[in-house]
């Protein structure tokens, strides 16, 4: 068995610190990291040193060209090659160069992404721009090694294309408030405070075949219809359970690639539904952790196609077990080491800590549809709501042992203790005692305090976490703003600080819930608290254009006004597309593969009924009741065929994106879900070997 040294192979890949530190000249280096931590442009000279070393740091790892990496509002990652090659040589040689220029800025056509209007399509430059936070890496695969430069997209305008401008935005932001508020309690060391997150990414694997088997998997990356075997999830056995030999050979080869690449790849298990597993890593600074996410899922596609297996990164791909999230658990931590949201041993006492607390669960109060909004997908209409997915419905938990301190400060004014974690007796002596901790979890929450970072659980597996953490770093920099605004001005802090803190929790609590998301009584109490329960993608679009959020952004230089309204115009774009070619897949299977195959198979029955009947005098009750079910359920499905046909050509009369997405919400998904009810019966009964397409067990039992 190979032998793999994780500390030799970790970063081999990566223009990291170390290498950096190694191949420039100090001078070179020193000014490259000064401008990194002052936010300034960087010179020509020192751009094209960088350039220079960078280039031939990749070619020794094989690289013959170099990529603009970024992220537009696709999704997913974009990228256009150009090799190092430069003008040929007298002597027929050329040389292989690369400059701090090209290093610096790129110019890919911004016209054919989407720009939610800020571009026309025969505008079509844009620009990407070197993201020197973020390290730049070689990524090597079947078109040999390529130098990825992590990089911002904007338009010729200068409006943000992408996730990554307004996230370094946002980081920017965040890192201004919270130093006010550091300074008020006396922390004059710190100089800057980043926001940590560390991405928990789910995904499902099957076995490539059963993929291409599948159109609805092909064109949409979910099963459209399917009926549940006879068992699902509900003997909990694959959940932590031991993982086959075929997917952990899978993830041993996706570790070795993501800890090339600088990936602190660490956790790996079995999740809860059949085939379904997860990957996560350590927490870095987010712009990165953003990054590296995109590179994970990158990763995970890729090698499943090396071990003749797919990669379902879909939010729901199976129905009736288990969808895909993305936990995002987000912290905030000085470059000196202190996490703002450590509450310490005895959290009564840590006041800055109740005071960045109360200023989150403010945060989270005021601007509940936005980070709802920030989590909104088409494929999380699927999943949100059960199946250990949160509920619409934005609330915190806080556990037992910050929601006494916030009960003594509402009641009291003052918190004079906090519960203790106790011993845990497990009744077997030879089994080492230790200290529980003081809170249970709580995995209904869609945004969960878990010891020193809250957990946004509410996030779609196949979603760019960009999103969730510009609105999170925005929504807390303007709750530091605010009490930093009054503290600055008092003239005793801590009496004004105190009277802050029980402030806030007395006027913030509504958010607070440490129950049961899933049970009917919470969305009752819910809705008396004044909280919104947005059910699905479209209803949550419009709080990125209020009033409210426009004035938060652009307080904070994150986004224009233009920007939101772009992107909520892409935002109603895309569900309208993704319904669209949902309903066209469905349509397709059904006319071309369903329908032709039932046919057949009451074809076959009837024929087989009349012979027996010739051949001999026998009972042939049950197989022309089951010739009747099959073709009534036959008729039910042409009926609802042509209901759905119907829907999708009247949603596409809609020129308007918004009354599109309406329409095609109200109208169209309503009648594939009606479509799907006599298919899936009819897979029940219907013989396997007529039935065209793999069935659920064959896909998640079979890997």
């Amino acid at each position: 068995m190979e032998k793999i040294n994780v500390a030799e192979i970790f970063g081999e890949n990566v223009f990291n610190d170390e290498t950096m530190r190694e191949r420039l000249p100090k001078k070179t280096y020193q000014k490259l990291k000064e401008t990194i931590r002052e936010g300034r442009d960087l010179d020509a000279t020192t751009a094209d040193v960088v350039a220079h070393e960078m280039k031939e740091w990749a070619i020794e790892k094989g690289a013959t060209h170099y990529t603009h990496w970024f992220q537009p509002l696709t999704g997913v990652t974009a990228e256009k090659h150009d090799s190092f090659i430069s003008a040929p040589m007298k002597n027929g040689k050329v040389l292989m160069s690369f400059s701090g220029k090209e290093l610096i800025k790129g110019e890919p056509d911004a016209s054919s992404f989407p720009s939610g209007g800020l571009r026309a399509t025969f505008e079509a430059r844009g620009y990407t721009a070197w993201d020197a936070t973020s390290p730049a890496f070689v990524r090597q695969d079947a078109a040999g090694a390529t130098l990825c430069i992590p990089t911002a997209f904007c338009s010729f305008t200068g409006e943000a294309l992408d996730q990554k401008t307004p996230l370094l935005r946002s980081m920017e932001a965040i890192n201004t408030q919270a130093l006010r508020l550091v300074r008020l309690f006396g922390n004059n060391t710190s100089t800057r405070v980043t926001p940590s997150v560390g991405v928990e990414q789910e995904y499902f694997l099957i076995d490539r075949k059963d993929f291409l088997a599948r159109k609805d998997l092909v064109y949409t990356g979910r099963t459209l219809i399917g009926a549940m075997p006879p068992k699902g999830q509900e003997m909990d056995d694959h959940y932590f359970g031991a993982i086959r030999e075929r997917i952990a050979s899978f993830m041993k080869d996706v570790n070795i690639e993501l800890w090339k690449l600088g990936v602190t790849s660490k956790t790996q298990h079995n999740e809860v539904a059949p085939a379904q597993h997860e990957l996560a890593p350590i927490y870095e600074e987010a712009n990165v952790a953003v990054d590296h996410n995109q590179l994970i899922m990158e990763t995970l596609k890729k090698v499943a196609y090396r071990h003749d297996l797919q990669c379902l990164l879909h939010e729901k791909p199976f129905a009736g077990v288990n969808g895909s999230g993305k936990h995002d658990n987000w912290s905030l931590v000085t470059d000196d080491g202190i996490n703002l949201l450590d509450p310490g041993v005895t959290p009564h006492d840590n006041i800055q800590f109740l005071l960045v607390l109360c200023c989150v669960l403010k945060a989270v109060d005021e601007h509940a549809e936005l980070l709802r909004e920030s989590a909104a997908d088409y494929g999380n209409d699927h999943r949100l709501g059960g199946d250990e997915a949160p509920p619409c419905i934005i609330s915190v938990f806080l556990g037992e042992q910050l929601q006494d301190v916030l009960t003594q400060l509402i009641s009291t004014g003052t918190a004079t203790h906090s519960i203790e974690g106790q011993k845990l007796d497990t009744g077997v002596k030879s089994l080492p005692d230790f200290m529980k901790d003081a809170t249970d979890r709580n995995r209904t929450s869609p945004f969960a305090f878990t010891g020193n970072k809250f957990e946004f659980r509410m996030v779609g597996s196949e979603d760019s976490v960009g999103e969730p953490n510009i609105v999170l770093n925005t929504i807390v920099a303007e709750a530091f703003s605010d009490v930093c605004d009054e503290l600055e001005k008092a003239e005793d802090f801590e009496v004004a600080v105190h009277d802050m803190i029980k402030r806030l929790a007395k006027d913030h609590q509504r958010i607070v819930f440490n129950g049961n998301g899933y049970s009917p009584e919470w969305v009752e109490e819910a809705e008396k608290r004044g909280l919104l329960n947005i059910t699905n993608m479209v209803d949550a679009i419009p709080a990125l254009i209020s009033e409210k959020s426009v004035k938060l952004f652009e307080k904070f230089g994150v986004f224009t006004r233009t920007e939101l309204e772009s992107r909520a115009e892409i935002e109603y774009e895309i569900y309208a597309k993704k319904s669209n070619i949902e309903a066209k897949t469905m349509r397709d299977i059904i006319r071309k593969q369903i329908i032709p195959s039932v046919i057949g198979y009451t074809t076959d029955l009837a024929n087989s009924i009349n012979a027996v009947r010739a051949a001999v005098d026998a009972d042939v009750s049950t197989q022309s009741e089951m010739l009747i079910e099959v073709s009534d359920l036959l008729s039910d499905t042409r009926v609802a065929l042509a209901k759905l046909e119907d829907e999708t050509e009247k949603a596409n009369s809609h020129k308007d994106q918004k009354e599109r997405a309406v329409y095609f919400r109200d109208h169209v998904v309503p009648a594939m879900a009606a479509l799907r009810t006599p298919v899936d019966r009819l897979e029940m009964l219907v013989d396997k070997s007529s039935w065209p397409m793999p069935s659920y067990g064959d896909m998640i039992f079979e890997v």
